[in-house]
């Protein structure tokens, strides 16, 4: 009798898809780093003539008279300016606080799809200039696999030493973007990547479904450009420009 053939079926790779998200202005809607530095002054931790930093570029900002990223600029300088000797356990008491009174300050369309792509098994990248210690439970509270954002050194008394730690690799999300594929088993194929400036513009070109949130104007036009999605959310409306997102 001949022995009959038994074919096994091909094991599965294993790779999920990977969705990314910017999260200040994407998910979050304000800039974690901006709710802590206010917070650290509010603590007392920092000193309130920091806002001096920051309060002209702000006003400018809100009266539609300068733009958002010399305002953000300036919230980033007075806190990388200051942080140093501060001590890191008091820092993540500000940062609990921060996030339980700022989780549910998400936009609708984002929290929703955020929601949809763990449902379907994808691997959440969070990827934020925003630093790590309040990005990371933030975050964690949505249901995020990994989260990359800014880290300070800690110096042997638990104290910041002020020094920014990869910050090369943070300047770039497409290079995090690829290291968290190779570390992770993840692939491209069926990848979203959601972003709102022109700092994403690097990890958006390399998903299969870029989609631009709320952007700003050099991303909407590098959006026009290459046929990327536009979601536009204003109040309890989301408007949809380019082709509808559709979530493998």
């Amino acid at each position: 009798m001949a022995k009959k053939t038994i074919v096994k079926p091909k094991k599965a790779s294993g790779q999920r898809k990977v969705a990314i998200f910017d999260i200040d202005g994407t998910i979050f809607r304000s800039s974690l780093l901006i709710e802590i530095t206010e917070a650290l002054i509010h603590a007392g931790i920092f000193k309130k003539k920091l806002r001096k930093m920051y309060e002209k570029p702000y006003q400018r900002w809100l009266d539609r008279t300068g733009h958002y990223d010399d305002y953000i600029g300036g919230v980033i300088k007075a806190f990388e300016g200051h942080i140093k000797g501060v001590d890191s356990d008091v820092f993540m008491r500000v940062a609990e606080r921060v996030v339980d009174f700022h989780k549910d300050r998400v936009y609708r369309y984002t929290r929703d799809l955020v929601r949809d792509l763990k449902k379907k098994g994808y691997f959440l990248l969070a990827i934020s200039n925003s630093p790590r210690e309040v990005l990371k439970p933030f975050c964690a509270k949505l249901g995020f696999d990994k989260v990359y954002g800014r880290i300070y050194e800690v110096d042997k008394n638990n104290r910041f030493t002020g020094t920014t730690l990869f910050l090369d690799m943070i300047s770039d999300k497409a290079v995090i973007l690829r290291r968290a594929i190779a570390r992770n088993d993840l692939t491209l194929k069926g990848s979203i990547g959601v972003g709102d400036t022109q700092s994403d513009i690097r990890f958006l070109q390399l998903v299969e479904q870029p989609i631009c949130f709320n952007p700003n104007m050099v991303l909407y036009r590098h959006a026009r450009r290459r046929g990327w999605e536009i979601v536009v959310e204003r109040k309890d409306v989301v408007h949809h420009f380019g082709p509808l997102t559709r979530v493998a």
